[in-house]
C-alpha cells in the first residue's frame, strides 16, 4: 500500500492565512450589514501598469499567429527577461551576474518553498523569529525541522527580532547549516543596513552557511543606504541565493512571476566532506526535471517593467501603496499605538494595546472594526503580542479603516 508522508501530519491542520478566513467568512454571515475591510493578506489591489498590459496583450497575439507562437518555453526562463533583469536590477548597483545564474520562476514563494530539494533533509535550519511561514512549513515538509516542542521545532534555531534588540536578529552562537533573511522584512517591515548583512555574510563564511535571502519588496526601501541586494555585501555570492518576486513590486500576484539568483561560486558539501557541488547545477537540474517555465506571457509583462514607461508607472504603484503606509503609521501612532515598519516596506507591524494577545485583538478588531489583520503570532512565538497590517489597500479603504479604528477605541 502506498504510505503517507507523515511530515505532512506535524503541521497544524490549517495554513495562517486560511484560518484568518474562516474568521472572517464566519463574521461576515452573521454581520452581512458590515463592509469589512481587510488590511491583513498582503494581496495588491492596483491594476497592472499599462505598459504591462500592453506587452501581454501583444504577447497574446503572437501566440494566436503560427510564425509566433511559442510552446515550451526554457525552464530558467526567456533571455530577453533574464538581460532585463540583470541590466535593470543587478548592474545599476555594481553586482555582475552571469545570465545562466538569472532563474525565472511563477514567485518567490515557489523557489523559497522548493530549494530545500537540493540540499539535504537533515541540515538544521536557522530562522529569524517572527518569520514568513512558508520558510518553516516547507522544512517541516521534508522533516528538516524535526519535531514540535513547546511551540518551536527542534531543528530549527530561533533568532528572535523584537523591539529589544530594535528587530535586527543576533547572530548564532553556534554553526547553523541554512538561514533565511527576509529583507525588508515580511512581517515586521524592517530592515537591515549593509554593516548588520556583512556580519551575517562572515558568519556563514566562517561557518560554511548557505544564507538563503528573500528580497521580494527591495522596491519599496526608501532609505538610500538600505542595500537592496545582499550580493551588494563582499563575499555573498559564495554563501547566498536570492529570491525576487514581481508579485509586489508590480502587482503580479495573480500573473506569477519572479526569479531567483543562484551565484556559480556557491557550492555545498558532500556528506563524507570531500567534495563540493555546485548548486547553481543542482538548481538547473531540479527545475529541468519538476518546472515547466514561467508562462512566456508573463516574461513578457514582467519585462515591460524594464522600459522607460513601466519603470515610471511601477514607481507610481509602488509610490500609492508607500503613501498609504504613511498615512497608516501617522494615524495609528497618534491614536497611541506603537508601530514599527512602513517606512522602507509596505508592511505595518504594530504592538496589541494593554499586552493583549494577537488572536484575541484579531477578534476585537474585526467585530469592533470591521478591519481584518494578522495575528503576529501566527508568524512565530516572538510575534505574539503584535499584528501585521498591509499598504496595499485601497487609498479609501485605508483611510477608511484608520477612521473606523479611532471610533472604536473610544467606544472601548
Amino acid at each position: 500500500m502506498a504510505l503517507v508522508n507523515e511530515h505532512y501530519l506535524k503541521l497544524s491542520d490549517n495554513y495562517l492565512f486560511a484560518d484568518i478566513a474562516k474568521k472572517v467568512k464566519a463574521f461576515k454571515v452573521s454581520h452581512p450589514e458590515i463592509r469589512v475591510i481587510s488590511l491583513g493578506i498582503g494581496d495588491v489591489t492596483q491594476p497592472l501598469a499599462p505598459a504591462v498590459i500592453e506587452a501581454m496583450h501583444k504577447a497574446v497575439d503572437e501566440m494566436a499567429v503560427k510564425e509566433t507562437f511559442r510552446g515550451y518555453g526554457p525552464e530558467h526562463g526567456y533571455d530577453f527577461l533574464r538581460e532585463a533583469i540583470i541590466k535593470n536590477d543587478f548592474e545599476p548597483r555594481g553586482i555582475h551576474l552571469d545570465m545562466d545564474e538569472v532563474f525565472v520562476n511563477d514567485g518567490a514563494k515557489s523557489d523559497t518553498g522548493n530549494i530545500g530539494d537540493i540540499v539535504r533533509w537533515d541540515n538544521s535550519v536557522g530562522i529569524t523569529d517572527p518569520v514568513y511561514p512558508v520558510y518553516i512549513d516547507s522544512n517541516v515538509m521534508c522533516g528538516r525541522a524535526g519535531t514540535l516542542e513547546n511551540g518551536k521545532w527542534t531543528n530549527v534555531t530561533y533568532l528572535p527580532c523584537t523591539a529589544e534588540n530594535n528587530f535586527v536578529p543576533q547572530i548564532p552562537d553556534h554553526r547553523v547549516d541554512m538561514i533565511y533573511l527576509c529583507y525588508p522584512n515580511n512581517p515586521t517591515g524592517t530592515v537591515l543596513t549593509a554593516s548588520e548583512l556583512q556580519k551575517w555574510i562572515d558568519y556563514a563564511i566562517k561557518n560554511d552557511t548557505l544564507i538563503l535571502y528573500d528580497a521580494a519588496y527591495e522596491a519599496y526601501i526608501r532609505d538610500k543606504n538600505i542595500p537592496h541586494s545582499i550580493y551588494e555585501i563582499k563575499g555573498a555570492r559564495n554563501v547566498a541565493i536570492e529570491f525576487h518576486s514581481y508579485s509586489k513590486t508590480a502587482g503580479f500576484t495573480g500573473v506569477r512571476c519572479g526569479y531567483t539568483i543562484i551565484p556559480k561560486e556557491l557550492t555545498a558539501a558532500t556528506l563524507d566532506g570531500n567534495k563540493r557541488v555546485g548548486l547553481n547545477h543542482l538548481w538547473d537540474r531540479r527545475q529541468c526535471t519538476k518546472f515547466n517555465g514561467t508562462s512566456y506571457i508573463s516574461q513578457r509583462g514582467a519585462e515591460a517593467i524594464y522600459t522607460p514607461e513601466g519603470k515610471k508607472q511601477i514607481r507610481a504603484t509602488v509610490d500609492y501603496y508607500m503613501n498609504n503606509a504613511h498615512t497608516m503609521y501617522k494615524a495609528l501612532t497618534d491614536l497611541g499605538f506603537t508601530v514599527y515598519g512602513g517606512l522602507n516596506a509596505p508592511y505595518l507591524w504594530v504592538k496589541t494595546p494593554d499586552g493583549t494577545d494577537s488572536w484575541k485583538f484579531f477578534e476585537e478588531m474585526l467585530y469592533g472594526a470591521g478591519i481584518v489583520c494578522t495575528p503576529g503570532v501566527g508568524f512565530g512565538p516572538s510575534g505574539e503580542g503584535y499584528i501585521r497590517l498591509t499598504a496595499f489597500g485601497d487609498k479609501n479603504d485605508c483611510l477608511e479603516a484608520m477612521e473606523r479604528i479611532g471610533k472604536w477605541l473610544k467606544k472601548k
